[in-house]
């Protein structure tokens, strides 16, 4: 993965390409909590805009479930992968999900870690679960040893880090998986695809839009395969209302 500058100014979105979106960093700045992030009227009438132009070929793929990235778009119920992709649902409002394993276990063990350390925050999902650390970065080491060690007891699963978070997820459920789903779905078939994100667990997007053509264009700093950047989330609002008109 290479490094590179603000300055590649991604041409805006084309009308004949699909676009796939993550949500936090990307449609909306990391907040302190996952329940802090405020979405503009103006994002959402950007994406009301694009869900027009582009016949309904834009996406949200999201490590949140499904029922929180409705919460947060909300009126729009736009289709989208949630929690990498265990979850998915395509225009036809159907929604399909990855097969689980228990995950009462480490849950419990979770919730242990963050009754000794109430800084840290967990989302438990349908098929995994997100330890937050972004309140007490101190305890990355700590967190990140907890996962794993839960980790040699669940074999079909592995850990996912980003940006203080880490994850466990299901082996094979991941953003690429998910866009490569859709782009066999109308209408987003034939299309190409744009995807737009900003952190390591979006790399498996941009492989899968990069190998077939499409666009890959990664939010902030830090190392990534995806040729096109934009800065921050204000730029990729920026970049959208330059692109729904």
């Amino acid at each position: 993965m290479t490094e590179r500058t603000f300055g590649d100014n991604p041409p805006p979105l084309r009308a004949d390409e699909a676009l796939f979106l993550d949500f936090d960093g990307t449609l909306v700045p990391i907040a302190p909590r996952p329940d802090a992030v405020v979405v503009t009227a103006g994002v959402l009438a950007s994406l009301g805009r694009l869900v027009d132009r582009q016949q309904g070929a834009v996406a949200i793929i999201s490590g949140r479930s499904l029922d929180q990235i409705d919460h947060w778009l909300s009126p729009l119920v736009l289709p989208a992968a949630g929690e990498h992709g265990a979850q998915r649902r395509g225009v036809d409002g159907r929604i399909r999900t990855a097969a689980v394993t228990d995950l009462s276990e480490v849950s419990a063990t979770v919730r242990a870690l963050i009754d000794r350390h109430p800084a840290l925050l967990a989302e438990f999902k349908h098929g995994g679960l997100a330890l937050h650390y972004r309140a007490a970065p101190e305890l990355e080491a700590l967190c990140v040893a907890t996962i794993e060690r839960a980790l040699e007891r669940m074999p079909g699963y592995e850990a996912l880090r980003g940006k203080c978070v880490v994850e466990i997820k299901a082996r094979g459920v991941d953003k690429g998986a998910a866009i490569r789903q859709f782009l066999v779905e109308a209408p987003f078939a034939g299309r190409t695809p744009v995807f737009v994100g900003d952190d390591v667990t979006d790399e498996a997007g941009f492989d899968a839009v990069l190998k077939v053509g499409g666009r890959a264009i990664k939010v902030g700093a830090g190392p990534s395969r995806a040729p096109g950047r934009l800065a921050d989330s204000n730029a990729v609002r920026a970049w959208l209302a330059a692109s729904d008109g």
